[in-house]
Formats: C-alpha cells, sequence, structure tokens
C-alpha cells in the first residue's frame, strides 16, 4: 500500500496559507523597525524589551516543543507508553526554579547575551568555551528539527526531501532576517496555534474513528500504554517515573537558564514580572500541546492494535507513523491532512526561526563585539545588516544540517534528548556554579565543564558501540495478526504468533560486562550527570586553587542573598563598618549594576549582612 501522493488541491492550500501568513509577519515588522531611530539593533535582537508576557509565554512553549512534539510525540507513545507525559512535572519545576533563581539574575543585569554573563563571571576563557558548545548543540538540534517534518511531508506527498528543507528553511531565514525577535515571536504565536489545530484535527477525528475516549482508554489500558508511575530504580530502564522527572528537570532547567534562543525570550519582555508571567503561562501552553500530542499517541495504538505498520511493512521506521496515521483517518477530509502537515511545519518555523535569532545574537555579542574594535563606530543601521546577514548565514548552515540528519534512523524523541543531554549538562554546571557557588572560580568552571563534556560525548558514543540490552529499551506490545483487515502483506513464510513483540520476552542469560552496564544507562539521566559531575569538578578545583576573590554581589543569584541575610540574621549581631551600611541601603537597581564594583567593596557587598537582596 502506497502512503505516497494522497494530498489534494486543498491540503496544498491550507498548507501554503501557513507559510505565506509567517511570511507577511516578517515583512510587517521589517517596514515597521524602520521607525525605530538609534536601537535597531536591539529592536532586531531583543526588541527594546518591549514585548509583552502572552506572545512570549507562546514562543515559549512553540520554540521547544517543535515538529519533534508533533510528529515524534505520538509514536513515542505508541511504541513506549505515555511516561513521557511526566516531562510537563519536570517542566513545572523547572518554572519554579527558573522564576526563584535566573530570572532575577538575568533580567537586572541588562544583558542581551546570556554567556555575557559567563564572561563576566569567568573570563574569556570559559565564555568561549560555553559559546562553542552552544553553537554546536544548536546546529545539530536545528537540523533535526528541520529534518523531521521535511520527512513527514516527502513520505505523504513523495515531494524531494530536499525541497522540503529548503522550502522550509527559506521561508524561516527570510521572515527572521527581516524582522527579527519580534516577528520570531509572533510567527511563533501563529504556528504554536497551528500546531496545536493540527494535532485536535487528529485527536477528533480519532476519537470519532475508534469509538470514543471511553474506548481509546481501555484499549491503552489494556496495551500498556498507561504506563505513568514505573518507580523501577535502574538507571539502564529507558523510561521510568525517576528518569522521566528527574531527568526531565534537568534538562529544563538547563534550557531555561543556559540556553539563549529561550532566555533571550523572556529577557525581551517589558518587566522581570512581566517574564515570569510568560514563564508560567508558557507551562500551560505546553501542556495543552504535549497532552493532545500524547492523546494522539494512544489513539494511534487504538487504531493499530491488531496491525502494526512497521510489522506489517508500510512504512520503514517509526518517524513516518504519525503521518501515516493522517492519511489514514483524515484522507477524506478536504484540507485536514493540510492542516497537519502546515502543524509539522509550524513546529519546525518556530525552533529555526529562534534558534537563528538566538545564535545571531551570541555571534554579535560575544564573538564580534569584544573582538572587532571598529564595531562601536559603526552605524546602528550598519550593525543591524551584519546582524540579518549572519542570519541569512545560520539559516543555511541550518538547512545544510538538516540534510546530513537524513541519514539518521532512529526515534526522533530519544535522539533529540540524548543530544540535549550530551550538550545541555555540562552547559547547566557551569552556570549552577556562576549563580549558586559565590567561591568557584574560572579555573574551576573551565575544568569542570571539559571534564563533564568528555565524559557526556564518551557516554553518548558509548552507548552507540553497547547498545542498552533489551530488556532495558525493549517497546511495548505490537502485534500484526489483523493486517489482512488492511489488505497488507507480509512475507508468507511468516505466521501470526513471529509478528507479536511481547513486552515480557524472556530476558538474555548472558552477564552484562561493566562497559555494557554503563553505557547502558538511560539518556534521560545524562543532562543530570553532566550538570553534577561539572559541579563537583569545578568546586574541588576551585577549592584547590584558591577560590574565587571579591565576587561582584550582582553576579550571584538573588536568592543566595536571600538565604545568606536569613542566615545571618540567626546569628549575634556584629558591628558593621559604616562603609557597609552604605552600601547596603543602596537601591535594587544599583545593587544589582552591570559594572563591577570596586574590588574592595565587592567583597563586603557579598559578606556583609544586610535586609535587602
Amino acid at each position: 500500500m502506497s502512503v505516497k501522493n494522497s494530498l489534494q488541491a486543498w491540503d496544498y492550500v491550507v498548507f501554503a496559507a501557513m507559510l505565506v501568513m509567517s511570511t507577511a509577519i516578517g515583512i510587517y515588522f521589517a517596514i515597521k523597525s524602520r521607525r525605530v531611530k538609534g536601537k535597531a539593533t536591539e529592536e532586531f535582537l531583543i526588541g527594546n524589551r518591549q514585548i509583552s508576557a502572552y506572545p512570549i509565554a507562546l514562543s515559549l512553549a512553540a520554540s521547544f516543543l517543535s515538529a519533534i512534539t508533533v510528529v515524534g510525540g505520538p509514536a513515542e507513545v505508541y511504541l513506549y507508553g505515555i511516561m513521557v507525559l511526566l516531562y510537563n512535572v519536570a517542566a513545572f519545576f523547572t518554572i519554579i526554579i527558573t522564576c526563584l533563581i535566573y530570572i532575577p539574575l538575568f533580567y537586572r543585569l541588562n544583558i542581551i547575551s546570556t554567556y555575557e554573563y559567563i564572561s563576566r563571571r569567568f573570563g574569556l576563557a570559559v565564555k568561549y568555551q560555553v559559546v562553542s558548545s552552544f553553537l554546536l548543540y544548536m546546529f545539530i538540534y536545528l537540523g533535526i528539527a528541520t529534518y523531521t517534518p521535511a520527512l513527514a511531508l516527502s513520505e505523504v506527498t513523495g515531494i524531494n526531501l530536499w525541497i522540503s528543507i529548503i522550502t522550509t528553511g527559506c521561508v524561516c531565514t527570510l521572515y527572521t532576517t527581516l524582522g527579527g525577535i519580534k516577528a520570531v515571536v509572533w510567527t511563533d504565536v501563529l504556528q504554536i496555534c497551528v500546531m496545536l489545530a493540527g494535532l485536535l484535527a487528529l485527536l477528533i477525528q480519532g476519537l470519532i474513528q475508534v469509538g470514543g475516549i471511553a474506548k481509546v482508554w481501555r484499549t491503552a489500558e489494556h496495551g500498556g500504554r498507561l504506563n505513568f508511575f514505573d518507580f523501577d530504580p535502574d538507571p539502564r530502564k529507558r523510561h521510568t517515573f525517576w528518569t522521566t522527572v528527574i531527568g526531565g528537570t534537568f534538562v529544563w532547567v538547563a534550557i531555561y537558564s543556559s540556553n539563549q534562543a529561550q532566555i533571550q525570550r523572556y529577557l525581551a519582555c517589558k518587566s522581570e514580572k512581566e517574564a515570569k508571567k510568560a514563564i508560567f503561562l508558557n507551562w500551560f501552553s505546553m501542556l495543552g500541546v504535549t497532552v493532545t500530542a500524547c492523546m494522539c499517541g494512544l489513539i494511534m495504538y487504538a487504531v493499530y492494535e491488531t496491525c502494526d505498520p512497521m510489522e506489517a511493512k508500510r512504512i520503514s521506521n517509526s518517524n513516518q507513523l504519525t503521518p501515516l496515521l493522517v492519511l489514514d483517518i483524515l484522507s477524506h477530509v478536504p484540507g485536514v491532512p493540510g492542516l497537519f502537515i502546515a502543524s509539522a511545519f509550524s513546529g519546525t518555523l518556530s525552533t529555526i526561526s529562534s534558534g537563528i535569532n538566538a545564535m545571531t545574537a551570541v555571534f554579535v555579542e560575544d564573538i564580534i563585539k569584544p573582538n572587532w574594535r571598529s564595531w562601536n563606530y559603526l552605524s546602528d543601521d550598519r550593525r543591524t545588516m551584519i546582524s540579518k546577514f549572519l542570519a541569512m548565514t545560520f539559516g543555511g548552515l541550518t538547512m545544510l544540517l538538516a540534510g546530513l540528519t537524513s541519514i539518521l534512523g532512529e526515534n526522533v524523541m530519544q535522539l533529540i534528548r540524548s543530544i540535549d543531554g550530551v550538550f545541555l549538562g555540562p552547559l547547566l554546571g557551569v552556570f549552577t556554579l556562576a549563580a549558586l557557588f559565590p567561591n568557584s572560580n574560572s579555573k574551576g568552571a573551565f575544568v569542570g565543564m571539559l571534564f563533564s563534556s568528555v565524559l557526556n560525548l564518551l557516554l553518548g558514543i558509548g552507548s552507540q558501540v553497547y547498545p542498552a540490552a533489551a530488556r532495558f529499551t525493549r517497546k511495548l506490545k505490537i502485534s500484526a495478526a489483523g493486517c489482512h483487515l488492511f489488505n497488507v502483506t507480509s512475507s508468507s513464510s511468516t505466521n501470526v504468533t513471529s509478528l507479536l513483540t511481547i513486552e515480557m520476552s524472556p530476558a538474555s542469560n548472558k552477564t552484562n560486562s561493566l562497559f555494557e552496564d554503563i553505557f547502558s544507562i538511560s539518556y534521560g539521566y545524562y543532562t543530570p550527570f553532566g550538570c553534577l559531575t561539572a559541579v563537583m569538578i569545578g568546586l574541588l578545583v576551585s577549592m584547590v586553587t584558591g577560590g574565587a576573590k571579591d565576587v561582584d554581589k550582582a553576579l550571584i543569584a538573588p536568592i543566595i542573598h536571600t538565604i545568606h541575610n536569613f542566615l545571618s540574621k540567626q546569628e549575634p549581631a556584629v558591628p558593621v563598618p559604616e562603609s557597609g551600611i552604605r552600601l547596603l541601603e543602596t537601591s535594587p537597581e544599583k545593587s544589582f549594576n552591570t559594572d563591577h564594583q570596586p574590588s574592595n567593596l565587592q567583597s563586603e557587598t557579598f559578606l556583609t549582612p544586610s535586609s535587602g537582596n
């Protein structure tokens, strides 16, 4: 049975309308930005910090949900169960941590690039180490996020994969280059609405076809897909409550505390209060999309309960499951398959545009400005043109890397989480050292991140050399016993019994070697492992090398000062020098000045008890 060339004219109209509207938003903000005089570069990168919480919230949600959620999310639930829904619990913990620690820290520093903060805290060597890791991570991530919907479109329409990739990349690069951050944010608003609409169309029609939510739920329960609470402590098991909640929390904290693509959005808010509001609203947006995607996964299982498409040879890998489901249950409704394809592409466009804008900001703020002395003497229009040229360049490189990603055949959800773990853990470790440990120094941060990155990379490579044993990564029960109903012919030498893959298959008696056990660790633990390794090594090296001296109070998370002040009040009062009293009565704005204070005051700033932050 062919799954190609099934789209109708109305499907292409719906898809094209989404692309045209996204481009129109970029053109609108490009025209509007010409009225901004003197701050064109800041307008392009962070919208002059005048964007309200509501569009920022939707943009934050759209940026990292992406097409990986739209296409890979339902397939993940179909194959491994609904455990991934617990990532929303991890995301909620992340929102609290971000609002308590990172938003107050970054917002009061008045920075554009978050890696400027690392430069102030630890110096240039650590900054370039972090910037290099971020840029490499974003290129790989964007390549995968671009490839995923391109694959979906090529599988259901027969359009060449490269045409799909180039179309996505060109449209996204165009409106990002023209309109800057405001175009990115407002197209994200449009695109997350399209993403949700596509998933809802699949959900509603699926419920109608299967026979209602009760039947979907019963079927999922019978098939073991409602595995919310698996408390198995074995770290080698792919998904458990612990890997999802603990590992997911570390991943999301890393994204919201050390990833420029997310931080740049909440720094574009009008105030710190608006930034916190945006973060909380963002969680509800994410919850709506992910719950809908997971429900589509349960519907997928209800539809294919007795005829797994991969066993029946209808598709070649799990990335094609969701597009196939769309064709099977929506192809008779004009325009609706096109809406779903548009939703997948909307996820890609939002992710690519956010990434391009973030990489441009980092390249300008952390590489060009510190090293090109003539930068500050250029006209603002000239600086903006250079920024736009960089955005266009990064867009082109993203398309190239998307093409290279096409050689990968893994499950996209597992692939992207593994890459998150390898890169985000060490990055989070450095930011944790900088924000929460005043005694950590540049030597500790550099060695900690280097050591952590090497270990995480070895862990990632080792997991490919020594794949986890089948009992740790096995898929849930699937069947091809009813495939004759689909008029699909399997191999004549294969009987029904051999087409069943049962979850409780006998475990091998083979004893794993030490290396096999280490490299079988779930990818959900990569980020916690990388972060904690960087922190522990960083603190050890900092202690051996004498620790940090005279750290500017503005560079430590305000919550640390609050805790310090609270603990100080529990101790007997100590006479305070008159200069210390005057310093600590300074207004919050002055206390968080972005300039370094004189070294003799920095020490007093952090060590003197006070009543403020």
